[in-house]
């Protein structure tokens, strides 16, 4: 009896711990629920990246553009500097006789331009004149064809500078076997370059008197000639800075001295003068089929 009455108060207990507990079991079901519908409806926020990123950028940019800007400004400033040094370096433009020799007086020099000088031969780009300066020195001078009107050579100081310095560098060729430019005069349209008076003239010359018998020429002179014109093209051709080729080598641009020693004549021209009449020599040098440079 007691045992079953222990039973019953047992399962009563139950029951009554078990309705209790159904109402929490469901309430927490269906909170779960509400949770769960709530996490799914709200959409994921983007993940943040951090700030120090767009610093970083920013300073790179900022590099980059300055190291540009600076060298832009570099250039820009030795382009201006080297503009103003050749602008003052420039090469002046000389008036009157331009003398590269003590011996050679400059007013002498131009006081026997407008005298009468005896002709020596002329040439498609000017003649040769012999004149006597004042001290008593003998000089050959050389009056170049008159530059054509209106031509740059006339008009254009650029150019007229570089003519000039194209004779300056001719005067500082010094060979036995060439003629040494002694002075140069600028006139309005024309140059006169002064050179050592050859006293047995040009091989032309010499060549006459031999046929005319006027003049022996033996076979070793012969030879000494010919050696001396080749030394003088060497040099022109392979020792000379900058190098010059001829381009008129003929018997008439080759002169004697006293001595039989053959100088070369005309030497540079080519540059000074764009119309020389290259066709009038027979000689061509071999360097203008080796290269194009020339």
């Amino acid at each position: 009896m007691d045992k079953r009455n222990s039973n019953a108060c047992f399962n009563s207990r139950s029951s009554a711990k078990l309705t209790l507990f159904l109402p929490c079991f469901f309430c927490v079901i269906q909170c779960r629920e509400v949770m769960t519908e709530h996490i799914l409806t709200e959409s994921p926020t983007p993940p943040q990246f951090p700030t120090y990123r767009n610093g970083v950028r920013r300073i790179m940019l900022g590099i980059v553009l300055g190291t540009l800007t600076g060298l832009i400004c570099a250039i820009i400033s030795a382009c201006i500097v080297r503009l103003v040094i050749k602008y003052l370096n420039r090469t002046p433009i000389l008036k009157g006789p331009v003398v590269f020799s003590s011996k050679i007086d400059p007013k002498t020099l131009q006081s026997a331009l407008s005298k009468e000088n005896q002709l020596l031969g002329s040439s498609p780009n000017g003649k040769y004149y012999r004149t006597v300066l004042y001290n008593g020195l003998a000089v050959a001078l050389k009056r170049l064809e008159p530059l054509e009107t209106g031509s740059p050579e006339t008009q254009n100081k650029s150019v007229k500078r570089g003519i000039q310095q194209e004779l300056e560098t001719l005067a500082t060729i010094r060979h036995r076997n060439l003629m040494t430019l002694r002075a140069y005069v600028r006139e309005h349209s024309r140059f006169s370059l002064v050179y050592d008076y050859m006293t047995n003239g040009s091989l032309e010359d010499a060549m006459n008197r031999v046929r005319e018998n006027q003049l022996q020429l033996g076979w070793e002179i012969r030879h000494h000639i010919a050696v001396g014109v080749i030394k003088g093209l060497s040099y022109l051709h392979f020792s000379c800075n900058p190098r010059i080729l001829h381009y008129n080598l003929k018997p008439t641009n080759i002169m004697l001295d006293a001595d039989f020693e053959p100088r070369l004549a005309d030497c540079g021209l080519a540059k000074l003068l764009p119309n020389l009449d290259r066709a009038a020599s027979s000689y061509t040098a071999p360097e203008c089929f080796q290269s194009c440079r020339f």
